[in-house]
């Protein structure tokens, strides 16, 4: 594994727990919660135990330290190899991160040697000069809570002028866009990054003119059929929702999804990826959309047939 257990969440528990011996500032209740502040909820059987009785010689009974000196944790070649593989990559490229300490270090792979089979070619443009401008100043906005001026072209091709109060921006891994959710006349829009023209900071607005949309949970109903490794793949797919599964019958299973409806575009376009396989049962506006969009497409493979 690229990263073990001596470098991972272990490692970086029993260094916090040592640090505090080093200070001398380790009791019995500052080794409870630093176990739970930085290990897993299990580790709380486990680590204290095996620091207090000897099997990890590393605290004395009063809860002393034999180090001198606070532990460090220096990444080993092979991870800094990977961390510069990720900083190859043009989007995580737009959050600017520092490459302080890899400037002399090989990446472990280059970016083309991947390749997308499930996504749209039509991305986009990562490494676009006023793209990345365009992002940045975004993302600054985001930071600093301050509400922008934005200038894009919509889908129709209509030309808009908004002042705005930015909230989020959402990846589509589907269809390899960045989107910008923002307030705007007490609705949340949604607007491509690749539309957008110019942006403007302005000044930071107050908390009372904040608006977070509709942050109650939604729940989605879908019953999915297991053919083609469909389930695995659905539970990849919605990993980052909260959701419950149950199994029907041999092939049919149940999933209840809940998210927030400023990502409904987004989970409506993982739904239609999966095809027949996968099949919204409620709510009922939900239906409706994908009826709609299903509907769309169809006129627009009657008209290309035409042609």
């Amino acid at each position: 594994m690229l990263f073990s257990e001596v470098y991972g969440s272990y490692f970086n528990t029993v260094a916090a727990v040592l640090s505090l011996a080093v200070r001398e500032e380790l009791t019995e209740k500052k080794l409870t919660e630093t176990v739970a502040q930085y290990a897993f909820g299990e580790s709380l059987l486990t680590i204290p135990a095996a620091l207090r009785d000897g099997s990890w010689p590393l605290l004395k009974k009063d809860l002393t330290t034999p180090l001198h000196n606070e532990p460090g944790m220096p990444l080993s070649l092979l991870q800094k190899q990977w961390m510069k593989a990720l900083l190859q990559d043009p989007r995580i490229r737009l959050f600017n991160p520092s490459e302080t300490g890899l400037e002399d270090v090989e990446p472990l792979y280059k970016p083309e040697v991947f390749v997308f089979f499930d996504q749209y070619t039509d991305g986009d443009p990562y490494e676009n000069k006023e793209y990345i401008e365009h992002f940045r100043t975004i993302l600054q906005a985001l930071r600093e809570k301050r509400k922008i001026r934005i200038r894009f072209v919509g889908g129709r091709g209509i030309k808009h002028k908004y002042t705005c109060i930015p909230q989020k921006l959402e990846y589509s891994a589907k269809d390899d866009k960045f989107r910008l959710i923002t307030a705007y006349k007490g609705q949340l829009l949604t607007i491509n990054l690749a539309r957008v023209r110019g942006v403007t900071l302005l000044e930071a607005y107050k908390e009372e003119e904040y608006l977070p949309g509709d942050f109650r949970d939604r729940e989605l109903v879908m019953e999915l059929v297991d053919e083609r490794n469909a389930l695995e793949r659905a539970m990849l797919q919605f990993s980052d929702l909260e959701k419950e599964t149950v199994k029907l019958d041999d092939r049919h299973y149940q999933i209840t999804l809940h998210y927030k409806q400023e990502d409904e575009t987004e989970i409506l376009i993982r739904i239609l990826a999966f095809g027949p396989v996968l099949m919204v049962k409620s709510p009922k506006s939900i239906v409706r959309q994908i009826r709609q969009r299903l509907g769309r497409q169809e006129e627009l493979d009657q008209e290309q047939q035409k042609l």
